[in-house]
Formats: C-alpha cells, sequence, structure tokens
C-alpha cells in the first residue's frame, strides 16, 4: 500500500446500518493494510483548531528559561513542558529535533486516579493556552472514543468494549514544536523512526510533507492529510492486544528540504491511553496453534513505564 486511506466518522454516527458498517470495515482493513487512516467528520471544528494552533505558537514563543518553568521534575515529563532534545526514540542514540508540552487527563474531584496522575500544569503567561487545550483534548478524546467503538466491532467484541477502559484514561494531548534548523543535524530527524506506545494516537498537524509511514514492504511513504482531517494510527497497545491483528506501524518526522530549514513545524498528537490496570494481553481469537501469542502479558501501567524508560524520560 502506497497511500494512507481516508474515512468519514459521519458514516460511523448515521443512523444508516449500512453506513456504519462500512465505516466499521474500511477502518479495520486499513487498520491491518497500514495502521494508519486519514480521519474526516471529527469533533474538532476550524474555529477550534486555529485557535489552539495560536495559543501553542504563543507557549512555545516563549523565552526558554521562561518555559523551562514549566519542566516539572520526577514525572517522566507526563505533564508540562519537555525541552528540546530531551527525548530519544527507542534504539536511538541521537535525540530528536523537538520540543513539546503535555495536558493531560481533566478528572473529577473524586476520581480514584486524582492521587496518580498528575497534576495538570498552568501556564501564567499565556492565559487562553490551557482553556483552549483542555477544549481540543476533550473533543479529541470524543473523537478517539468512536473509532474505538468500531475497531471493537471490527474485532468481534461488544461494541462499547473500550469505553471503560478509557473512561479517566491516562490519555496525553502533546503540542510539539520542531524548530528551525540552524546547523547540520548530524543524523538527528525532528521525530525519529517510532511505533506509538497508547492504543490509537490522534494528529493534528499532518498537513505537507514531513510525517513518513513505513509500509509492510518496509517503504517510507508521505502520510498528507487534507486541511479537515485527523491521522489516526494504532500503537502499540492496541497491537499488543489484538496479537498484531491491528499494527503498528513505524512512522517519522523527516528533516525538510535545506531552503525550508528556517521555518518551525507544529503537529498536536493526542495519545489515547487507557487506565493502566487495563490488561493488554492477546484477545481470544486472535491466536492459535498456528498462529501463537506474540508478546508477553502485561498492563497498560507495566508497558508505559517500561517505554518511558526506554525513550528516556525516567531514569
Amino acid at each position: 500500500m502506497n497511500k494512507i486511506p481516508s474515512v468519514d466518522l459521519r458514516d460511523f454516527l448515521s443512523d444508516d446500518p449500512a453506513r456504519k458498517q462500512k465505516f466499521v470495515n474500511e477502518i479495520g482493513k486499513a487498520y491491518e493494510d497500514i495502521g494508519f487512516v486519514a480521519l474526516k467528520g471529527h469533533f474538532l471544528d476550524d474555529a477550534l483548531v486555529k485557535e489552539l494552533y495560536g495559543e501553542v505558537k504563543n507557549f512555545f514563543d516563549l523565552p526558554v528559561e521562561t518555559k523551562q518553568k514549566y519542566e516539572i521534575p520526577g514525572i517522566g515529563g507526563q505533564r508540562g513542558y519537555v525541552g528540546f532534545g530531551k527525548e530519544t526514540a527507542k534504539g536511538f542514540k541521537k535525540a530528536d529535533l523537538k520540543e513539546f508540552w503535555h495536558f493531560g487527563q481533566y478528572l473529577a474531584e473524586n476520581s480514584k486516579y486524582s492521587d496518580v496522575y498528575p497534576d495538570n500544569v498552568t501556564v501564567a503567561e499565556v492565559p487562553k493556552f490551557n482553556e483552549v487545550g483542555k477544549k481540543a483534548y476533550q473533543m479529541l478524546e470524543k473523537t478517539g472514543k468512536y473509532v474505538l467503538r468500531a475497531l471493537a466491532l471490527y474485532l468481534g467484541l461488544d461494541e462499547f468494549y473500550f469505553d471503560q477502559y478509557i473512561a479517566e484514561g491516562n490519555s496525553i494531548l502533546r503540542p510539539i514544536h520542531y524548530p528551525p534548523i540552524t546547523q547540520e543535524p548530524e543524523d538527528a530527524v525532528r521525530a525519529a523512526a517510532h511505533g506509538d506506545i497508547n492504543l490509537i494516537t490522534l494528529l493534528m498537524g499532518a498537513q505537507g510533507r514531513g510525517l513518513q509511514v513505513q509500509n509492510h514492504d518496509g517503504e517510507w511513504i508521505d502520510a498528507i492529510a487534507q486541511p479537515d482531517e485527523l491521522m489516526i494510527n494504532v500503537g502499540d497497545m492496541l497491537s499488543r492486544h489484538t496479537n498484531n491483528k491491528l499494527k503498528s506501524t513505524i512512522h517519522r518526522v523527516v528533516n525538510p528540504d535545506r531552503e525550508l530549514w528556517g521555518t518551525s513545524r507544529y503537529s498536536i498528537p493526542f495519545f489515547m491511553h487507557p487506565v493502566s490496570e487495563m490488561k493488554l494481553d492477546a484477545l481470544e481469537g486472535t491466536y492459535d496453534e498456528n498462529n501463537p501469542k506474540l508478546y508477553p502479558d502485561t498492563t497498560a501501567g507495566e508497558f508505559l513505564h517500561e517505554r518511558l524508560v526506554e525513550l528516556g524520560l525516567i531514569k
């Protein structure tokens, strides 16, 4: 496959069973074939997207010493600011050429996860940054819930199977700034080849060249979304849980052509995580004598911790 398939969530949300099943079939097949889709009909409107990009730029334009005030020690970068060159993809020695921010889950006061998840961090210098980030977080989480419902049906599960695990899940909204490249990168890239940790990732900002996906033939193909589309891919947790029936696809963000080195790039992925106690053991029916379990049993929390250590975010 050399092109990312496009699907429309409005098919799934319609009252027409045939349209709903069409969406289930299309997204399931795409995730088996390449692990990525471009999604129209999501819950982010144009005004919110424009406002979010404006606030993200306002934050990253702050002086480095101001941003560093929001770098919180001891939490593996799970909330607040993570400075340039702090994250290294699994298996790579060179750090990625990026800085980023993490918004986390918004919990009810009496939530049992209140003492488990770090608090969100408020930026005093950019008053609307946190408000707009929260709105975007909630609309992306809502979109992801319906995508997972479609995938549950594709897998032969109850439609609402994933709902119990993503309610108050440890999801992350990560605005990323890839600054202008000022000198020869020496093998470093904006984001080295990697698979995502989580269940699914919903990505804003895949317009234009940069994001590339490795298909099953080992070829790198450009993943370019239309302005009204999100790129949504399978993460390692969902891949493990389905015994690789739905594939977590390796992807990267390459450096631009030299004449564009002086430009910034912004992208905003939403990493949809379940609650930590969700078991990622291979689902019944995804393995047999001829197709054994590919991964040891684990939980989402254990797997996340292991990967954060590999990324250098937890020492």
